[in-house]
């Protein structure tokens, strides 16, 4: 019996469905070598960070001198080109940086004195401008006993702080200044010796290729790091001289000392304009006739970091290399619970030099979303 063509199909292509839905690929699955892997990164991730916690005082004015070394060194190259030996350079580009931070610490360590000797007087100051808030704190306490619900801190008598943190802070002198002295002396050195350590970092490489992207990266994140203390330097100084300006407009006291504490808190991201903007509030209610007399500075403080956070800063080191937002609040937690206020000033840094890394060191053929 003959089978016409149309009447007979292969087994195979019959079983096997057709269409867009079932021409698939099947599921990759997680093999043990890459689950082993990702264990001993983690492990090893947080094996660095409790290194980095527990030897903080060895790793922080390291990685701190090496962070504002890398800024500095277009300065000393700048003036190594003007026929200015390296190391005396290096000297004077840190005696430089120093001075500088001896006149704004003596600017603000100023004020602080003489409001640190008047603290009783002004506490009392402070109890008496309170006293308009007298009547709604009345009010909640009787809603309170409405409910049922005893404050016992409303019955608490008012105290002033012990000032017994100064003996901690007493201890704790001796261990910082070890530290300063250590950054100090690692600054030095690396700005005067950071050719000859280039020239060995990218040596150490055998091919060509990895030796021109060694010194690709290098360069990058000597010229980002640059840019960007340079271009927060300038950024600071605008929001000190602005907010020296609004405290001498609106009378608060020692406008040139709070200016200042506005350009050095600036540094320290988020952190820096909450603080400042606190230490306003408090010195403009104590100082000023009334509260709302007191509160018009910080406000116009409050403004003024608001468009320089939101539009200045992020428009003009946007430019030259992308920050994002959670990344850098990420960052700024990160190295701020692991080394303090000095984390937080190089919170920044820390994260363009990861993302200089990640640019330079991924793969062309990395995996793309679908």
């Amino acid at each position: 019996m003959r089978v016409l063509p149309n009447e007979r199909a292969p087994a195979s292509d019959a079983a096997r469905p057709s269409g867009p839905d079932h021409d698939t690929e099947p599921s990759p699955r997680i093999r043990r070598t890459d689950v082993i892997a990702f264990v001993l990164v983690a492990l090893l991730v947080i094996s660095v960070v409790a290194v980095l916690y527990v030897a903080k005082a060895f790793f922080l004015p390291l990685v701190a001198a090496f962070v504002v070394g890398t800024m500095l060194s277009p300065a000393a190259s700048f003036l190594e080109r003007r026929r200015m030996p390296r190391a005396l350079s290096a000297v004077l580009i840190v005696g430089a940086v120093g001075a500088g931070v001896s006149f704004i610490v003596g600017l603000i360590s100023s004020p602080v004195m003489q409001w640190t000797g008047r603290l009783p007087e002004l506490a009392n100051l402070l109890k008496d401008k309170l006293h308009i808030f007298d009547r709604p704190l009345a009010l909640w306490h009787e809603f309170q006993g409405m409910l049922g619900v005893t404050d016992t801190f409303s019955t608490a008598p008012f105290q002033m702080p012990k000032l017994e943190w100064m003996q901690s802070a007493v201890e704790f002198l001796p261990p910082t200044f070890t530290e300063f002295l250590l950054f100090i002396a690692t600054l030095i050195l690396f700005i005067a010796s950071w050719p000859d350590l280039r020239r060995a970092l990218v040596m150490t490489f055998t091919s060509h290729e990895s030796r021109l992207r060694a010194l690709r990266v290098l360069n990058a994140i000597e010229e980002h790091l640059g840019g960007y203390l340079l271009t927060v330097t300038l950024i600071n100084m605008g929001v000190g001289a602005t907010t020296g300006l609004i405290c001498w407009v609106t009378g608060m006291p020692n406008p040139a000392g709070l200016g200042a504490l506005a350009a050095t808190l600036n540094y320290l991201p988020i952190l820096g304009p909450v603080a400042m903007f606190a230490v306003l509030a408090l010195v403009g209610v104590m100082a000023m006739p009334t509260i709302g007399a007191g509160l018009i500075a910080p406000l116009a403080f409050a403004g003024i970091t608001f468009l320089e956070g939101h539009f200045v800063t992020p428009t003009i080191i946007g430019r030259r290399l992308e920050l994002n937002a959670l990344a850098v609040f990420v960052s700024l937690a990160f190295w701020t619970w692991l080394w303090g206020p000095m984390g937080a000033f190089l919170s920044s840094p820390l994260l363009i030099v990861s993302l200089i890394l990640r640019d330079h060191l991924s793969t062309s053929n990395s995996p793309q979303l679908p």
